[in-house]
């Protein structure tokens, strides 16, 4: 995943009271997503910290907080130690470079995490695989701000071109809406998150 070094050394600080805020809106925006029941097993790509997995345990059979950065996964087992979770595991990898790991799940999220990703086709093909059948991805991410300059991220993006991509990857049933607005929320800039959900054949 891009720019891991710099998620290495925010590990330790990463969490705030804004980041918590949002992590809690987008868990509960992922939550009216899941169908019913607790039968499946997700996995929380690009995790970080945990903020918003952790919200979602009792949604899931289990949960794998997957991330390339090691301090963050780090920060996530100590929580689970904490805590005593019995449905939550961990796995330091980068699925993005590294494709032959067997992820396998349900459903996975990603939050926040494709902006950091230089070519997202690759990553988006390896989660296509790492899905179970009838599997669902989650993707929250920024729309697209023509105010974010950045040779780090990419600018957000648009919502019917990351459908298009997704669709030639082989996901079907892709739908995508923007679901919050705030001030100051990338690169200092007003911006909004979209939820774009896609289901594996």
């Amino acid at each position: 995943m891009g720019n891991i070094h710099v998620f290495e050394k925010m590990a330790a600080n990463y969490e705030n009271e804004e980041r918590i805020k949002i992590a809690k809106i987008i868990a509960e925006t992922i939550q009216k997503q899941l169908p019913k029941g607790k039968e499946q097993t997700a996995i929380d790509y690009g995790c970080g910290t945990g903020l918003v997995g952790m919200e979602l345990l009792s949604d899931f059979k289990s949960i794998q907080f997957v991330d390339a950065s090691k301090n963050m996964i780090a920060m996530v087992e100590q929580k689970i130690n904490d805590k005593h979770l019995s449905n939550a595991t961990t796995l330091c990898v980068d699925g993005e470079v590294d494709p032959s790991v067997a992820l396998h799940g349900d459903c996975i999220f990603l939050v926040q995490v494709l902006l950091h990703i230089p070519t997202i086709e690759t990553l988006l093909s390896n989660l296509y695989r790492a899905l179970n059948g009838n599997g669902q991805l989650l993707i929250i991410d920024f729309d697209y701000n023509e105010a974010v300059v950045s040779d780090k991220v990419h600018s957000g993006f648009k919502q019917q071109e990351l459908i298009q991509t997704m669709k030639k990857i082989g996901f079907t049933n892709l739908k995508a809406r923007t679901f919050y607005h705030g001030n100051q929320l990338f690169m200092n800039q007003e911006a909004s998150l979209f939820i774009l959900e896609a289901t594996k054949k």
